[in-house]
């Protein structure tokens, strides 16, 4: 009996082993597996790899096919484009006037300094008192550079130099300002390419283009011309011609809108070349326009004004 015993103690001590063994082995096994159905793994089975792969496809129900959803995600939202703008009053055309002697049109762009006109727009014509735009705005602008405020004369006399077109004044201001010196300023701060300084001939005799009169507008409508202090004294003086010289180009817009467009015309007789030079300047809130006629003098100031007004209809849009 106590051998037995004995036996039976021996057996059941190696049997423990045995287990731990087994224990071990199958243990070892399920590792073996979850590492077969682990996806990155390199034990890594092919069922597995399709699993892996099921957390970044879909099926497209619609076609059968399968579709990787990153490729579905919105990308970075387009840049949203910028917004057409409203078109210009005007219409770019060739013109077929019953207009004696050459006239010439240009209209430029506040927004963008595109330049429209006819294809004489390059060509000049003297300015007559259109300049005196200029000749106020070069005061101002030189006046604050120094540091200095105008008088209320001073203001008082720009004043009717602008509404009234006096020329006995601009002749003061235009010896102030250092007569062909201030022209010579007026081509290269506004950047003309046409026009040109009358040496020793006065203001009067200075010659510009369509195309650089509406440059010239520009210029003075952002604050080049009378700098930021007077421009927009200017502008306001500039919508406010009054009498004679209140003619040609906002004439043709409806009375409403003309108490908005700033403008500066210039009429003369040449007797040395027969002709009368009628020059028309106007800006608006978003262009500038010059227009000029030149014509037999016999005709007399009004057929000029008159056609300054009849061009600038000829070119407007339907609708204004």
């Amino acid at each position: 009996m106590a051998g037995s015993r004995r036996s039976g103690r021996r057996q059941g001590a190696d049997a423990s082993p045995l287990r731990l063994v087994a224990i071990a082995v199958i243990l070892i096994g399920l590792v073996l597996v979850s590492l077969r159905l682990l996806p990155g793994s390199p034990f890594e089975s092919a069922a597995a790899a399709k699993w892996g792969d099921a957390g970044t496809t879909t099926n497209d129900r619609s076609t059968g096919s399968t579709t990787d959803r990153s490729a579905r995600q919105p990308g970075p939202p387009s840049p949203s484009p910028s917004p057409s703008l409203e078109p210009l009053p005007f219409v770019a055309k060739d013109l077929d006037l019953d207009i004696q002697g050459w006239y010439s049109w240009s209209v430029l762009d506040r927004r963008t300094g595109q330049i429209i006109g006819s294809k004489n727009m390059g060509e000049t014509s003297t300015t007559a008192s259109l300049i005196k735009s200029w000749i106020v705005a070069d005061y101002l602008r030189r006046t604050a550079d120094a540091g200095q405020t105008p008088s209320d004369a001073k203001l008082a006399d720009a004043t009717r130099i602008i509404r009234d077109s006096d020329n006995t004044r601009a002749e003061q201001f235009y010896n102030q300002v250092g007569r062909d010196a201030s022209i010579k300023r007026l081509i290269s701060m506004c950047k003309l390419t046409d026009s040109s300084v009358a040496p020793d001939k006065g203001w009067s005799r200075t010659a510009l283009s369509p195309r650089d009169t509406a440059r010239l507008g520009n210029c003075i409508a952002t604050g080049t011309a009378a700098g930021p202090k007077w421009t927009k004294w200017l502008l306001n003086e500039m919508k406010l011609v009054r009498g004679a010289g209140d003619f040609g180009i906002r004439k043709a817009f409806p009375a409403a809108e003309q108490k908005q467009i700033a403008i500066k015309n210039g009429w003369i007789d040449r007797t040395k070349e027969q002709e009368m030079h009628i020059n028309c300047l106007a800006i608006g809130d978003t262009w500038t326009m010059g227009v000029m006629v030149r014509y037999p003098i016999d005709l007399g100031y009004d057929y000029g004004m008159k056609n300054c007004e009849k061009i600038t209809e000829a070119l407007l849009r339907a609708g204004v």
